[in-house]
């Protein structure tokens, strides 16, 4: 599991402050509803008819137990005690307070959590096997090539106002739980004849040498002929 270090912390802590200010401005009546929008859902809130739903990441469906304890204590502080799991494995609050969002925020980066890039229309959580790291039939662990995706789409400028959510997804295993051809871009694990380890993107059937899962997010064709 990735551990966060100094800047991580302190990125996670500067975007919970950035938008409690522009939470309060919003509610002073400095920001329009069209304003504030692409703000919150930056970080992963909805405002719903009966109450905000708040998205929480989960990269690649792993937490560790001090996070799963804090989401519980989130749950009982803030909602009605239950999160909801989201299909791309992120965590989900359906019943917290508008003005309450920027404390939960707070909460989550004591344990290195956060909510950005949970919605909108931007590269969204790369998913996995839920069983990656002890499948059976696990070629190889697919998880540090999700991480690596992570930190190159994270907040990346190019990626922030796309025409639609993208979706990624990383299966490492013969069977394919991860169900990378429902995603915009699916990478198999496999290994040739040979024995070397390489990709099969679910947009292109070809296979070819490991050489940067990010390379093939972003051209979703063979690296040998991007």
């Amino acid at each position: 599991m990735y551990t966060y270090h100094d800047d991580d912390k302190r990125l996670v802590r500067e975007r919970a402050q950035q938008f409690r200010e522009q939470l309060n401005r919003y509610l002073a009546g400095e920001l329009s509803e069209e304003e504030f929008r692409p703000l919150r859902l930056q970080n992963g809130l909805y405002i719903q008819r009966h109450a905000p739903m708040l998205r929480i990441a989960v990269p690649y469906g792993l937490m560790n137990s001090v996070q799963l304890r804090k989401i519980a204590a989130i749950t009982r502080r803030y909602d009605r005690s239950y999160a909801h799991v989201s299909t791309r494995q992120n965590l989900q609050i359906n019943w917290p307070a508008l003005e309450a969002i920027p404390d939960i925020l707070d909460e989550l980066a004591d344990v290195d959590m956060h909510c950005i890039q949970t919605s909108g229309n931007c590269i969204r959580n790369t998913t996995t096997d839920h069983f990656a790291g002890i499948a059976p039939d696990e070629t190889e662990d697919p998880r540090p090539y999700c991480e690596l995706i992570r930190q190159w789409s994270t907040l990346h400028p190019e990626f922030a106002y796309l025409p639609r959510k993208f979706k990624i997804a990383v299966c490492g295993s013969l069977q394919d739980r991860a169900a990378i051809y429902a995603h915009d871009v699916g990478l198999a694990l496999h290994r040739n004849d040979a024995g070397s380890l390489g990709y099969v993107s679910s947009s292109v059937a070809a296979w070819d040498a490991r050489r940067s899962s990010v390379a093939y997010s972003k051209s979703g064709c063979p690296l040998n002929t991007c």
